[in-house]
């Protein structure tokens, strides 16, 4: 069966971007965009991100994932260590983020280097989960293979009586990481596929900025 997509078409129109106006400082930048994006509306999560790793099976992987907090340091999110994704971390800690934002006709792509959070940040964020989502971390052996739901249903109603006036302790392999970044790019549709691409590239201290070809 095939389905022939060439009649999908946009033309994109609602904003442009020039090396000679962007901020100096692309956390600057992302920041002033995210919220832009906010405002503008239409976006269900504006933190949701494509984290990409390369995987012990020698193949890339995508997977969304939710940004949790950025600062100068870098970008967060938090996770199961022994997940997929974590092995894959700690094989090769080389991973890329990707933001699209469709209502802004915008997206974000960051290369950077993924290192784990300290515990106490991993603890505090895990505190500030509710309640239903501690368990779901505790119940999940995140990307292992299991053999129907209802062994995790199951898990979770075991859990949710046991901890029913108790705090839920974080999993020892369970926590955040932070995403440094060594390269921003921006993206920009534009008419005729004559996207405006602007790249932040990390050089020593300094951060390069350049206008790539669409």
């Amino acid at each position: 069966m095939r389905d022939n997509l060439h009649d999908y078409r946009k033309n994109y129109e609602k904003a442009e971007l020039s090396e000679l106006t962007v901020d100096a400082n692309p956390f600057q930048q992302f920041r002033a965009w995210f919220y832009a994006v906010e405002v503008a509306g239409g976006v269900d999560e504006v933190n949701a991100m494509t984290l990409s790793t390369m995987g012990t099976d020698g193949f890339p992987k995508g997977r969304v994932v939710l940004l949790k907090k950025y600062d100068e340091n870098g970008f967060y999110f938090y996770t199961n260590y022994t997940s997929e994704k974590g092995v894959s971390i700690a094989a090769n800690n080389k991973v890329a983020l990707s933001f699209f934002w469709p209502n802004m006709e915008r997206q974000v792509i960051i290369k950077g280097v993924a290192e784990k959070t300290s515990e106490d940040d991993s603890q505090n964020y895990f505190a500030s989960r509710p309640k239903g989502s501690q368990l779901g971390a505790m119940v999940s052996n995140q990307s292992d293979v299991v053999s129907n739901r209802q062994v995790l249903e199951d898990e979770l109603r075991d859990l949710e009586s046991h901890f029913e006036n108790k705090e839920v302790p974080k999993p020892k392999d369970w926590g955040g990481y932070v995403v440094n970044p060594v390269e921003f790019e921006f993206w920009q549709g534009r008419p005729n596929r004559l996207h405006d691409r602007i790249r932040y590239r990390l050089d020593g201290v300094d951060w390069i900025i350049e206008r790539l070809a669409p």
